[in-house]
């Protein structure tokens, strides 16, 4: 959960704990081991004071809060944690009958949230706080929302599995009687990132669309609505607009900015009404990645972070939109970065000849070799499908593009059937070639780069982490021409991934159905099928509590390349999830790893030029 300040200004809370304990939001194990008791340590809420240096930390039980939000005023605030309702009769009943047995899907009767209302009072100089309880949810909440004019909690739901999307939506509580819980979208949609209208009477949200099974789809990327919550009316904002919606941020006049995707650049639009379309507004060429803007209508002021290939991100200020070209830097933490020798970036194009669909990626070129010819390829790949590799200047354990061109190689960031920011069409021409389509777009373009003499051939490696990992998997099964893989969190089984994985809808979406609806998709997108075919040297990453891409598919990959003869590594870091959020240390020594790996195999000649399918 990110900081966010009180209504004043003067107070920002931030969550914390006595001790940090790994993927202690992670309810998808929870909800595996039913018997789960939740963390051991006492949870803290910590308010902090800008105007009088106060620190107020706030127990708040063992449970770790899943959604904070502020009241109107600086004196109460709501969070949400999981909830602990049972009684010490009734555990000590159910282990005597069931001792340390797991009883998958059984819910507890107490499983669930409860929101609860902190109050604080300053008497004699002193800060005292009251905790009451307000409602109990048979739901994870992972947003709440405060809207004062009608007296209501906004929140919203989440299943720690997500096989049916009816399980996250908006709900309302009715402050002034609690007793009843409103739902307020039934929409199938992945709804997140609540703000308030100015009016006070409007919820805005971000959706990103799955397809359920057996229903009718529309493959369309991030998009922006509101709910009026005096009608419960649902509107799109944005509509005409062909890329995708990242973020956005309530303007004081009425109406919304927005940070629109298209290509590879995320700009700054404006909307000043439903009904009114979408401006484009004046800015630099790049990535925007948040924004924020002044709720008081006294002023215009808008806050961004922004980065670009040779600029690396750093949050920006202006007192008006308007001068947003001239933004003035509020920091400068990256600003080491600007006195390296980094690589030089360009956008590169190419058409897959099956169907002569344009393809668009990013070319960073070694320090020093801008544009010269006959250079090692490392292909790194986004996640998704439905990410991107954009306009900056980023350096993760998943998109390390600017490090391994420092390294010496031209890496290439394709943006390869799926990806956002190319239309819903772009998207929906994946579904049910999930793996193939994808793949030959990536292979049409290391293809043009060794047409074009930018790519030596003898010298090309592949790499991706999530739906990248995935892509590398398939493509070591479809060519001998890379040297040599890394892969992370990445897929080896597609049945026994939708099987395992805590998002199965999502695959199945894109797959067109369930396996035993679409069996012969599964079998022509499989990688097992193929993986006799598999001689490229691979690394593996992945995290040990893994759920989004179970850390099994990682064993069945391993194994599997060792019966077969195959050079393969499998590195497991502990106590990490898909977002390798919990030591930072182990995204450190992942990307280590991988460019040593990269750098042992690539001396290699190609094992071969031919396509194996």
């Amino acid at each position: 959960m990110e900081p966010k300040w009180s209504p004043s200004g003067d107070w920002f809370f931030y969550y914390g704990n006595d001790k940090v304990t790994a993927n202690s939001t992670d309810n998808s194990e929870s909800y595996r081991h039913s018997t789960n008791k939740g963390s051991e340590n006492q949870q803290k809420i910590h308010l902090y004071s800008v105007t009088s240096d106060e620190l107020l930390s706030i127990d708040i039980g063992k449970e770790t809060p899943s959604a904070l939000t502020w009241s109107a005023t600086d004196s109460s605030l709501y969070f949400a944690a999981q909830s602990t309702e049972s009684t010490e009769d009734d555990d000590r009943l159910y282990e005597a009958e069931w001792k340390d047995v797991i009883q998958y899907r059984r819910r507890k009767p107490n499983y669930g949230s409860v929101i609860q209302r902190i109050d604080i009072k300053r008497k004699h100089g002193k800060l005292s706080v009251k905790i009451h309880s307000i409602k109990h949810v048979d739901f994870i909440v992972t947003e709440l929302l405060f809207v004062l004019s009608e007296h209501k909690i906004v929140c919203v739901s989440y299943a720690p599995i997500i096989e049916t999307l009816s399980e996250i939506e908006l709900y309302a509580i009715d402050l002034r009687d609690t007793s009843s819980l409103i739902r307020l979208t039934n929409s199938k949609l992945f709804e997140y990132n609540l703000k308030l209208s100015t009016d006070g009477k409007h919820v805005f949200f971000l959706v990103y669309p799955v397809r359920l099974n057996n229903e009718n789809f529309l493959s369309v990327q991030g998009r922006l609505y509101s709910i009026d919550l005096t009608n419960g009316h649902i509107a799109q904002w944005g509509k005409g607009f062909q890329g995708a919606v990242r973020d956005y941020s309530i303007r004081s006049e009425g109406g919304v900015f927005i940070l629109g995707q298209l290509g590879t650049n995320v700009h700054v639009y404006t909307q000043q009404s439903v009904w009114e379309s979408v401006s484009l507004l004046s800015g630099w060429h790049g990535s925007y990645r948040s924004i924020s803007s002044s709720k008081s209508k006294q002023y215009s002021s808008v806050a961004v972070t922004y980065s670009s290939f040779e600029q690396p991100e750093e949050v920006y200020f202006t007192k008006d939109i308007d001068g947003l070209p001239w933004a003035k830097s509020l920091t400068h933490e990256n600003q080491l970065l600007s006195t390296r020798d980094l690589p030089r970036v360009k956008l590169y194009r190419w058409s897959n000849p099956e169907d002569n669909r344009t393809i668009d990626g990013i070319l960073h070129y070694p320090p020093g070799k801008f544009e010269h010819k006959n250079l090692p390829l490392f292909v790194l790949m986004h996640g998704g499908p439905t990410g991107g590799s954009l306009n900056q200047l980023q350096t993760s354990f998943d998109t390390w593009a600017p490090l391994a061109a420092t390294e010496g190689w031209l890496v290439l960031e394709p943006n390869f059937r799926g990806s956002t920011g190319y239309g819903d069409k772009f998207i929906d021409e994946v579904l049910c070639e999930m793996l193939s389509r994808p793949g030959k777009d990536i292979l049409a373009g290391v293809d043009s780069l060794i047409s074009d003499g930018i790519a030596d051939p003898t010298r090309l490696n592949i790499g991706g982490y999530s739906f990248g990992g995935f892509l590398t998997n398939w493509l070591i099964t479809q060519t001998t021409r890379f040297n040599a893989a890394v892969s992370g969190a990445g897929a080896s089984e597609l049945v026994s991934l939708w099987g395992t994985t805590d998002f199965p809808t999502y695959g199945a979406s894109f797959m067109c159905g369930l396996p035993w609806e679409v069996p012969e998709i599964y079998r022509k997108e499989s990688i097992m099928n193929n993986l006799n075919k598999a001689q490229t040297p691979i690394l593996i990453s992945t995290g040990a509590k893994e759920t989004r891409v179970p850390v099994d598919q990682s064993y069945i990959l391993e194994r599997s390349l060792t019966y077969l003869g195959v050079p393969v590594k499998l590195l497991l870091f502990p106590d990490e999830g898909h977002a390798f959020s919990n030591n930072p240390w182990h995204g450190k020594i992942k990307v280590r790893e991988e460019l040593k790996w990269l750098a042992q195999y690539d001396h290699l000649s190609s094992l071969g030029t031919e396509d194996l399918l």
